[in-house]
């Protein structure tokens, strides 16, 4: 009788696609913990580890790395997936994909060092960093950057199929060497560029990887195509221009504070960010297993709604969940950043509603774009800089709290302009016959 029920379920279509998701989550959240406890006791021991001043120099090094590495994708990986969601089962032309992709971040990244690297120099000296200092924190983030651009573009093929093993192993491995070749030069050299170091070359071995496993999916013997980069060219042109204030405003509190606050303030700054990084591990595993699933999907409407609102509700649950579990542990958590700032009880759940808001208006943005659809940005960027600058007339942007105010006002703007954009491109669908697999 049981074998007869256990077969009867086996062969349900809703069971097997509800084990096929439990699987995945279960696989991908266990290995995501583990990426992200790593993570965070590398991130823990830079902070003890460094001087505050040290550390706000590896805070302003790290924004700069995100600043360059959105600069030189410039909506370029978004292309790619958009463009691989329609030929994903072919690996001839999803290398051609690839290849047209990888061509295009190579040209992107030289323009994206010579406008980051002034920049960060600047800020650099402007708090008193020696020349040396600021130039070996430039050289030190050379590797990392290289490697960030590459990577990302690697995890599409697998991703799209759902190879979700591999690319987990590779995530842990590439972490554990991480948290070891820190280990080993922090506790010596107690210095920004060395701990920028340790973190960038241990992807140099996990891109290497990652190649391998999308060989399978992809051949990267192809070459770049013409036709495929005017499609992945149409959605830069709608996508960098937001890029570049995304730049700006993505980093505003990092931005606000170095300008108008002092070098303390920038460490207190980055070590909440440190913390809220470990919340990270949500986005990785909404872009592994949600992502390319909603990218795949048909043009109908109905389906599509019922979709985006499942994805909604769960992000919005989650992030009350999370909020609420750190105004309750406030103090405790802190104890984790050391004595320098166990005051930042106030400060810390700030960040974390910040990080959640974050979370759900990237997700929104990803999905959408997954889907092709991108807002003109001469609505979206007036909107958000107007909200800006409304935020800057009325709070005190000196003081760390002010700034962290200001950043919530900009993030609820871009949930609610992000998900009011993508219920009208639903709306507007075209509906089509549903595929046999989505």
């Amino acid at each position: 009788m049981r074998v007869k029920v256990f077969n009867q379920l086996s062969n349900n279509p809703k069971y097997a696609k509800t084990l096929e998701w439990v699987k995945l989550v279960t696989m991908t959240g266990f290995a995501q913990v583990f990426v992200q406890a790593i993570s965070l006791v590398s991130g823990i021991l830079v902070i003890r580890m460094l001087e505050p001043e040290e550390y706000a120099l590896y805070t302003l090094g790290n924004t700069m790395l995100g600043t360059m590495t959105v600069l030189a994708d410039g909506g370029i990986s978004t292309g790619v997936m958009s463009q691989g969601g329609k030929v994903w089962l072919d690996r001839t032309k999803l290398g051609t994909v690839m290849a047209t992709g990888m061509d295009l971040r190579r040209k992107f990244a030289v323009g994206s060092l010579l406008v980051s690297v002034p920049v960060l120099l600047y800020l650099m000296r402007h708090h008193n960093a020696s020349w040396l200092m600021s130039v070996l924190i430039i050289l030190s983030l050379i590797p990392s950057f290289f490697m960030a651009l590459s990577g990302t573009l690697l995890q599409i093929a697998p991703k799209l199929r759902q190879d979700i093993g591999p690319l987990q192993r590779n995530s842990v491995i590439l972490n554990v060497g991480r948290l070891v070749l820190l280990a080993l030069t922090i506790f010596i050299f107690p210095w920004a560029f060395v701990a920028i170091l340790a973190a960038g070359l241990p992807q140099i071995w996990g891109n290497f990887n990652l190649r391998k496993i999308s060989a399978g999916y992809a051949d990267w013997h192809q070459k770049p195509d013409p036709q495929v980069r005017t499609e992945i060219l149409k959605m830069v042109r709608r996508l960098l221009p937001m890029g570049i204030y995304t730049c700006l405003s993505g980093q505003i509190t990092i931005w606000l504070i170095s300008i108008f606050g002092t070098t303390r303030g920038v460490a207190q700054l980055g070590a909440l960010d440190r913390l809220s990084m470990a919340l990270s591990f949500i986005t990785i595993l909404f872009g592994t297993l949600i992502l390319p699933r909603f990218s795949r999907l048909p043009n109908n409407s109905g389906l599509l709604l019922r979709r985006f609102l499942q994805i909604q509700a769960g992000l919005l649950a989650m992030s009350a969940c999370i909020i609420l579990t750190v105004w309750l542990f406030s103090t405790q958590i802190l104890m984790i950043l050391g004595p320098n700032y166990s005051g930042l009880t106030k400060e810390v759940v700030l960040k974390i509603v910040i990080s959640c808001l974050g979370i759900i208006s990237t997700s929104t943005f990803s999905l959408f774009t997954s889907r092709s659809w991108a807002i003109n940005p001469f609505i979206s960027i007036p909107v958000s800089v107007a909200s800006i600058a409304l935020g800057v007339t009325f709070i005190d942007v000196s003081s760390l709290g002010g700034v962290l105010t200001l950043n919530i006002m900009i993030q609820l703007i871009q949930v609610t302009m992000n998900v009011t954009y993508t219920l009208i491109k639903i709306r507007r669908t075209n509906n089509s016959t549903l595929p046999t697999e989505i």
